[in-house]
């Protein structure tokens, strides 16, 4: 690994590479939430079943997950990262070419699997390559590429392709870069080394108070941000009244204000006058705290469609853009050589709150209103704050 001092121009390389994998990769994957309105009008689902489909997505790419991050710690990321574009590439395919409820929660049970491949993999690429000093603001950067892909998603998916009358072309558009850059990608990274092939020190983690106050944060967070990107665009679309158009420009808009606060907030951290894991907790804690109170202003009653707009895109910056820090936190935590077990820990933990959440969102807006969802993820993510608070207190000044 690289010393602690360096510039940004030194690791450029590998950080535009990941960064440029992982744009793609959430561009297969978030095509999944960003065409809920789409799939729903195709293949005639409720509000309750666009949830299920979400878990199903969410499930694969659970269970996954610690199978990969041993692969990780085994092989090294850049196979692994290979192989995971190529299984994007047909799961979007697949999600595209559904024809009913069943073969959709195959394909979104699948491409959540193939995504499992990404944080374990980019974050050992970035804690491999990236000086200490300037791992917030690398993290933040890299983790951009999941607001952007999830951006451009939006925009593929949800505006661009059904304008040309194909509401599917988005999907398969997705699968084909997907094909092309994971060959590209193969020729330009070089990766590091794997090390031993073993099963997750799950109770070397457990034992880790920090890790598992953060996990429990990720928990509740991740609720609340995997609900917020399958249910924006129908929100915007059924409760504020705009075109699916315009709906999946405001998605777009909410994972562009993702991108900068990742960035911003790694920007803060790096340069707080604190441990690495003490100033990422510390500054996660404001964001996810901020974006409580976004998440309660949308369960206000009558929101005007510019106000609700904009507490969409200050959720993106506040509850998707809490990822950056949470990683980042996550990595000092831990030895490098347990980053991708204790990524795949995270990102379960993550995931598990999702996995729930979505459904009982899509059951609220139902059945009572919109109102009601938010102000449960509100309630939920509230929680979680709880959780990263206690990290910033358990870590070395």
């Amino acid at each position: 690994m690289r010393g602690e001092e360096g510039g940004l121009g030194e690791v450029l390389r590998p950080l535009g590479l990941v960064t440029g994998w992982q744009v793609v990769a959430s561009t297969c994957f978030y095509a999944l939430f960003a065409g809920t309105a789409l799939l729903r009008t195709e293949l005639h689902l409720s509000r309750f079943l666009v949830g299920v489909v979400v878990t199903a997505g969410t499930l694969g790419y659970t269970v996954a997950l610690f199978p990969v991050g041993a692969a990780v710690d085994g092989v090294g990321e850049k196979a692994v990262m290979i192989g995971g574009l190529v299984a994007l590439a047909v799961g979007v395919a697949g999600v595209g070419l559904a024809v009913g409820f069943p073969s959709l929660l195959v394909a979104a049970a699948f491409l959540g699997a193939a995504y499992a491949t990404a944080m374990p993999a980019t974050n050992r690429a970035i804690v491999t390559s990236i000086p200490g000093a300037l791992r917030g603001r690398a993290m933040g950067i890299k983790q951009v590429g999941v607001t952007g892909g999830s951006g451009v998603a939006a925009v593929l998916v949800v505006s661009a392709a059904p304008s040309v009358g194909a509401w599917n072309l988005g999907f398969l558009v997705a699968g084909g870069v997907a094909i092309a850059v994971a060959a590209a990608f193969a020729v330009g990274y070089r990766g590091a080394p794997g090390g031993e092939w073993r099963l997750p020190d799950l109770a070397g983690l457990r034992q880790n108070r920090p890790y598992v106050a953060l996990a429990g944060g990720g928990f509740f967070l991740g609720a609340a941000l995997f609900t917020t990107v399958g249910y924006a665009t129908l929100y915007l679309t059924d409760s504020v009244g705009v075109s699916v158009a315009v709906a999946g420009l405001g998605f777009a808009a909410m994972q562009v204000s993702g991108s900068l606060g990742r960035v911003a907030a790694g920007w803060l951290a790096d340069r707080r006058a604190a441990s690495e894991a003490r100033a990422n907790a510390t500054v996660l804690l404001g964001q996810a705290a901020l974006g409580v109170l976004l998440l309660a202003a949308l369960a206000l009653p009558d929101l005007p469609r510019p106000v609700a707009l904009a507490l969409v895109v200050g959720v993106g910056a506040t509850i998707l853009g809490f990822t950056g820090l949470y990683y980042a936190c996550m990595t000092a935590l831990v030895p490098a050589d347990e980053v991708g077990a204790a990524t795949a820990g995270g990102q379960t933990a993550l995931n598990a709150g999702a996995l729930l959440a979505p459904p009982a969102f899509g059951w609220l807006a139902d059945s009572v209103s919109y109102r009601a969802g938010w102000l449960l993820l509100a309630v939920g993510a509230a929680v979680g704050v709880g959780f990263v608070a206690l990290v910033a207190r358990r870590t070395t000044p």
